[in-house]
C-alpha cells in the first residue's frame, strides 16, 4: 500500500491508519518538492494485523516432580503475566508442601512457595531374630520383603509395600520358633496336668500316691506315676503309667580348631544359639552363628579358623587398613633407618604370645621414601603403600615412631620410644571388645606360658 502525505519540517504523519494495536515499517521511496508548503514523500507502509503479547512479569514456575496449570487474567500468551493463577499438582509419590494455588503479584513475585516431596512410610521396625531388605528404603512404592534368622518362622506378612497414604501394606511380620521359644527347654524341666484316676469301691478306702502329683514340674527323662488303693478289707488295688519327657537335640557342636564357641541354653536343645570366633591371627569361614532347628539338625554351615590373609596389592592406605578393622588391632613401628637403636630395642622386646592373644598385628616401615619399605611379617608392602600409611596416620618420616590402634581403627597411643610389653599389653587390655576376649580365653584356658 501506498499513501502519499505532506513531510514539514523534518516531521512525518501517517494519515489514514488508525489500526491499534498495529507495527508499522516505513522507508521513503521518492520525495519531490510541494511548492513552499513543503515536501511530499511515496512510502511503502505494511501494517502486521497481530497484537504485542502482555510482557512476562514474575519469573516462569518450574515444579519438580509436578505441574502447573496456569491460566491468565485475557488470555494472554505467557503464562507469567501480572494476576496469572497457577493451580500445582504433585506427580503419583509424591505430595505438595506448600499452597495448592500460586499467584502472579504486583511485586513481581509469586504468592508463595511449592515443593513436591517423596512420600515416606514410617520406618519399620527390625523384628527380633529377623530383618528385612527395602528396594527403596520407607519412600512410596518401595516393597520391603522381611526374613528370619536360621531356625525362626516368619508370622505376618513376608512382603509389604509404601503405599500413597503413608501407610505400610500387611501386617508387620514377626518371627519364631515354630515351637516353644529358643532356650525354653534349658531347665529341662515342664508342668504336666492330669485327673487322677477314679475309683469304685464302696465304703472307705486309702489312695496311696507314689512319684510326682500333677502339676509338677518334671526333669528330662522317664517318670513312673502309681496309684494304690486299699480297702476296710486291705483289697487293694493298683493303676499305673510313665511320664516321659524328651528334649529335641541337635547333638553337642565344637569349637573350631583356632577357635571359640558360646551357647544359650544346655548347648544343644531346640531353639538355642551357638556363636563362633577365632583367635588372633585367624579369620572365621563359615557360619559365624547357628541355631538348633526343630528337625533337629543346626542351621548354616560348619564354621572353620584359617590364618588370615593380608591383601598388600591394594592401592591405597585405607583400603589395607580395612582388612583389619574389627578383626585385629595394629602395632605400626616406624623408623628412619633399620640400624635405629630404639627400632632395634622395639622389636628385641615384642612378645609374640602376648600379641597373638590380644590379637594384635605388628606392621614395620623402614626408611625414608623412596628407599622406604614396609613388612607385615613376611610380607612386604609396596614403598607408595608404606608412604601412604604414613601420610594416613601423620606418622614422621625421620624420627621412630609406634603407634597402637584398635580394632575399630581408632588411634589409641602414640610411642616416641620403644614402650616395654607390660606397658603395651596394659593399654591394650582397657580397648574395647577386650573384657569379653580375656573371658573366652580364660574358659578355654588360653595363655601366654
Amino acid at each position: 500500500m501506498y499513501i502519499i502525505m505532506p513531510f514539514i519540517k523534518g516531521s512525518l504523519s501517517l494519515h489514514g491508519v488508525h489500526q491499534q494495536p498495529c507495527l508499522f515499517l516505513w522507508c521513503p521511496d521518492m520525495c519531490v518538492s510541494d511548492g513552499p508548503e513543503g515536501i511530499k514523500c511515496v512510502c511503502s507502509v505494511f501494517v502486521f494485523p497481530f497484537s504485542l503479547p502482555e510482557t512476562p512479569w514474575c519469573s516462569p514456575i518450574k515444579v519438580k516432580h509436578g505441574n502447573a496449570n496456569c491460566r491468565t487474567p485475557q488470555g494472554e500468551y505467557y503464562k507469567n503475566v501480572l494476576g496469572t493463577r497457577c493451580d500445582i499438582r504433585c506427580q503419583k509419590g509424591y505430595e505438595l508442601h506448600g499452597p495448592q494455588q500460586l499467584i502472579c503479584q504486583s511485586n513481581k513475585r509469586w504468592s508463595g512457595k511449592v515443593l513436591c516431596k517423596q512420600i515416606r512410610c514410617p520406618t519399620l521396625s527390625m523384628p527380633t531374630n529377623g530383618g528385612f531388605k527395602c528396594i527403596d528404603g520407607a519412600y512410596f512404592n518401595s516393597r520391603c520383603e522381611y526374613y528370619c534368622s536360621p531356625g525362626y518362622q516368619l508370622k505376618g506378612d513376608r512382603t509389604v509395600t509404601c503405599m500413597d497414604n503413608k501407610v505400610w501394606s500387611g501386617r508387620p511380620a514377626s518371627c519364631a520358633i515354630p515351637i516353644g521359644a529358643p532356650g525354653a527347654l534349658s531347665d529341662h524341666e515342664w508342668d504336666r496336668k492330669w485327673d487322677p484316676p477314679h475309683f469304685e469301691w464302696e465304703g472307705r478306702y486309702l489312695v496311696i500316691l507314689k512319684g510326682p502329683s500333677p502339676g509338677s514340674h518334671f526333669s528330662e527323662g522317664d517318670h513312673k506315676i502309681q496309684y494304690t488303693v486299699y480297702d476296710r478289707a486291705e483289697n487293694k488295688g493298683t493303676c499305673k503309667f510313665l511320664v516321659k519327657v524328651r528334649v529335641r537335640r541337635c547333638g553337642k557342636l565344637n569349637a573350631p580348631e583356632n577357635g571359640y564357641i558360646k551357647c544359650t541354653g544346655d548347648g544343644d536343645n531346640y531353639g538355642v544359639t551357638c556363636e563362633f570366633s577365632c583367635i588372633g591371627g585367624y579369620e572365621l569361614q563359615g557360619s559365624p552363628a547357628r541355631v538348633c532347628q526343630y528337625n533337629l539338625g543346626w542351621s548354616g554351615t560348619e564354621p572353620t579358623c584359617t590364618p588370615m590373609n593380608i591383601n598388600v596389592a591394594v592401592r591405597t592406605a585405607a583400603a589395607l587398613l580395612d582388612q583389619f578393622y574389627e578383626k585385629r588391632r595394629l602395632l605400626i613401628v616406624s623408623t628412619p633407618t633399620a640400624a635405629n637403636f630404639f627400632y632395634r630395642l622395639q622389636l628385641g622386646m615384642l612378645q609374640q604370645c602376648g600379641l597373638d592373644l590380644r590379637h594384635v598385628t605388628v606392621i614395620e616401615l623402614v626408611g625414608v621414601f623412596p628407599a622406604q619399605i614396609g613388612r607385615i611379617g613376611v610380607k612386604l608392602l609396596p614403598p607408595a603403600l608404606a608412604l601412604q600409611l604414613r601420610l594416613l596416620l601423620r606418622i614422621p618420616h625421620y624420627n621412630f615412631s609406634v603407634v597402637v590402634m584398635d580394632k575399630h581403627g581408632m588411634d589409641k597411643e602414640r610411642y616416641s620410644f620403644p614402650p616395654t610389653p607390660a606397658q603395651l599389653f596394659a593399654l591394650i587390655d582397657t580397648f574395647p571388645l577386650r573384657k569379653e576376649e580375656m573371658k573366652l580365653q580364660a574358659e578355654t584356658g588360653q595363655s601366654c606360658t
